[in-house]
């Protein structure tokens, strides 16, 4: 489990790296290729088999990102880590608060 939080936060960390002007062509573009590949209808198994379609997502995306932030130089890989834990930060008071808010509305 450590190895897949270290694995996301890499990936996260890659996209807040993107913007870094000290960010080399080849992380930006693997990058970008991951992101396109997200977005794109074209995927290795489709979206349509149950499970399946989504774990090529799940998988690909973050490999292709993870592989990126290891040619990041030092400097910026450690302020996009700092960025991204921030946010994780942030995700998780949302999603508590939402919670708090869908159980006071069902109780209600």
């Amino acid at each position: 489990m450590a190895r897949l939080r270290l694995f996301w936060r890499d990936a996260l960390a890659l996209l807040f790296a993107v913007g870094d002007r000290r960010t080399p062509a080849g992380a930006r573009a693997a990058a970008l290729l991951a992101l396109a590949y997200a977005l794109s209808p074209v995927d290795l198994l489709p979206d349509v088999i149950p499970l399946a379609g989504w774990g090529d997502d799940l998988l690909v995306v973050p490999t292709i990102l993870a592989l990126a932030a290891r040619g990041l130089p030092a400097p910026v890989l450690a302020d996009a880590r700092a960025r991204s834990a921030g946010l994780g930060l942030l995700v998780l008071v949302a999603v508590g608060l939402l919670g708090w808010g869908l159980l006071r509305a069902v109780a209600a």
